[in-house]
């Protein structure tokens, strides 16, 4: 087959297949070129989850009768002062999405410049350009897309339904939105109801605001700020505190120079920065802005413009981690009790409802024996009924109270320990309210942070047994083992192999005590077969110490004397992140004294 030039109109939709993906790629490039003419409202519609209809108007600057003849023209732009693509400062700047929209559907635009006396319009059918005609408009410009992809029907096999395509579309304004804070935005159509974000106020408390409004307000009251600089990069935004997770990876926003990016970077950076916070199956809810020189990053690495590189990705990526762990250690004591009110509506009475039936003379306040004659005392026999009312049988929990705390300590942090419960939490008493402790997740952090801050100074201390502990394995767990010893080694933990299917242990770090070796080494190696080669050295370390921390700490069941649990309280205040264990579980609840108030009524 000989090669040929192909048509225009066939380059057209080629290139429509990489900017045109579905309707959101449309209200995308749309929403762009809005904020780009520095609009301070858009309204967004859509109609049959935008394959039917979208309309994008706002209110910028508008443009003149020559800007728009050459605006649906391929490769024309406005965004670009010079050929310099490494001084992007705008979302938009190929000159592709109006003659790809164009191409694959009908579009009209109507625009309006200050310098004019009236507006222009124009459309675009099928790639074809009408002549450009006076209309009305006070400001701006609108931009209606209708019957998508009517131009290559093959492309409308693979869209969804109306209703997921519309989500797309939410999701999209929805990060747009969170970028620009400052800018009013409207998302009406038919597959939902109308949702308006208000321009928000300058500054962090008008970012948080706009979050508040797009997150919704779990995230709003467990939000962290956070903010670094250094050699002209800016980390900043809001990070959930570990007590909001979710199941996936959704609930992180990133942004770059105001673009919303989806960065592996990035991505993973959140990931190590939480990864002594969050078990395993859960991912942190965090909104982040990366703000550098236009020349140190590329956004023109990807065709929707979704991804980017950065010259130096080792700075971004330290400078995102150190701005979220400041910002969690700062806020170490955040647990999901004190932040969304779990633990207060969990203990709210639930009531259920009385028997018609019901008969006062069988609730326990009726007295059992015989009802006194006229004779005796009246309010002698009310008494005994009364007391028959509390006679409940003895507990059932191991509740051991301390009469007298003292002063000093009601007024620390975590207060003063009152008693133990079922062998495994400890109540506290605060000046103005109660704290329930997990003692195995609490002591657990502790022994976790001991031996990262051990390590990090002078190597974890080791203790030699006397008689080396002998481990049976199976033979492929007895390799991993041996494979990492050195590692093993750096936490004080130093094994030998002991012949076909067994290890040595010799040395035990000395912040774990007495610890059950075979249990340890288990748990170690079903950890190692979860790691990727590609994980670096020092998180590869922090899983062993976490796993170490979880074995060496106070078990659940295990009997407390007061001082001990003052003693553990105090620990949790000197501890940074002592709010979680190292598997994302909250080492304490807390019940304000005003809530527990409101539980019985009295407020």
């Amino acid at each position: 087959m000989p090669v040929r030039q192909l048509p225009e109109q066939v380059v057209n939709r080629i290139a429509a297949g990489e900017v045109v993906e579905r309707p959101a790629s449309v209200v995308k490039e749309l929403v762009e070129n809005a904020i780009d003419a520095g609009a301070s409202r858009v309204d967004i519609f859509t109609d049959g989850g935008g394959r039917r209809r979208i309309g994008i108007t706002d209110d910028g600057s508008g443009m003149t009768h020559g800007d728009l003849t050459l605006a649906v023209d391929r490769h024309a732009t406005s965004k670009l002062d010079d050929e310099d693509l490494l001084r992007i400062r705008t979302l938009g700047f190929r000159g592709e999405a109006l003659p790809s929209i164009g191409a694959v559907a009908k579009l009209g635009i109507t625009t309006r410049h200050a310098s004019e006396p009236h507006a222009w319009s124009l459309s675009v059918e099928g790639g074809v350009k009408s002549a450009i005609m006076p209309a009305a408009l006070s400001q701006g410009t609108r931009v209606e897309v209708s019957d998508l992809f009517y131009a290559t029907p093959a492309r409308l096999k693979f869209l969804k339904t109306d209703r997921t395509e519309a989500e797309a579309i939410r999701e999209v304004v929805r990060r747009l939105a969170m970028a620009r804070p400052d800018i009013a935005f409207t998302l009406a159509g038919e597959e939902r109801a109308p949702a308006t974000w208000a321009a928000a106020l300058p500054g962090a408390a008008g970012r948080l605001t706009r979050l508040g409004d797009i997150l919704g307000s779990d995230f709003r009251s467990s939000a962290i700020e956070v903010r670094v600089e250094r050699e002209g990069v800016v980390v900043e935004g809001f990070a959930a505190a570990p007590s909001l997770t979710r199941a996936n990876a959704l609930g992180q926003y990133l942004f770059v120079n105001g673009r919303p990016v989806r960065d592996k970077l990035i991505l993973g950076a959140v990931r190590a920065a939480y990864s002594d916070y969050l078990p395993r199956d859960r991912h942190p809810v965090v909104a982040l802005f990366v703000t550098t020189d236009p020349q140190e990053v590329d956004a023109n690495v990807h065709p929707a413009k979704t991804e980017v590189r950065f010259r130096n990705a080792g700075l971004v990526r330290a400078l995102i981690v150190h701005a979220l762990k400041d910002g969690l250690a700062r806020e170490g004591r955040r647990t999901a009790a004190n932040t969304d009110g779990a633990a207060l509506s969990a203990f709210r009475p639930s009531f259920a409802p009385r028997p018609t039936n019901w008969d006062w003379r069988s609730s326990p306040a009726y007295p059992v024996s015989p009802a006194p004659s006229f004779g005796g005392s009246l309010a002698s026999a009310l008494a005994e009924a009364d007391q028959a009312a509390f006679d409940v049988g003895t507990p059932t929990a191991d509740v051991r109270f301390e009469a007298h705390p003292s002063a000093d300590l009601i007024d620390r942090p975590l207060g003063a320990a009152r008693t133990q419960i079922h062998e495994t939490y400890i109540v506290s008493q605060t000046r103005d309210g109660l704290i329930v402790v997990d003692q195995h997740a609490a002591h657990e952090r502790i022994v976790y942070e001991k031996l990262k801050a051990s390590l990090a100074k002078n190597g974890v201390q080791r203790q030699i047994l006397l008689i080396p502990e002998i481990v049976e394995l199976d033979e492929a767990t007895v390799e991993k083992l041996l494979a990492r010893a050195d590692e093993l080694a750096s936490f004080g933990l130093a094994i030998e192999s002991f012949g076909p299917g067994a290890v040595a242990v010799r040395e035990t770090p000395s912040l774990l005590g007495k610890t059950n070796a075979a249990a340890l080494l288990r748990d170690l190696a079903e950890h190692m077969a979860e790691w990727d080669e590609a994980l670096p050295l020092e998180r590869r370390l922090m899983h062993v110490a976490a796993t170490m921390a979880c074995h060496g700490s106070v078990r659940a069941g295990r009997r407390l004397k007061p001082e001990e649990m003052n003693a553990l309280l105090r620990e949790m205040e000197d501890t940074p992140n002592s709010g979680q264990c190292n598997h994302g579980r909250p080492t304490y609840v807390e019940l304000k004294l005003s809530d527990i108030e409101k539980l019985f009524g009295r407020r």
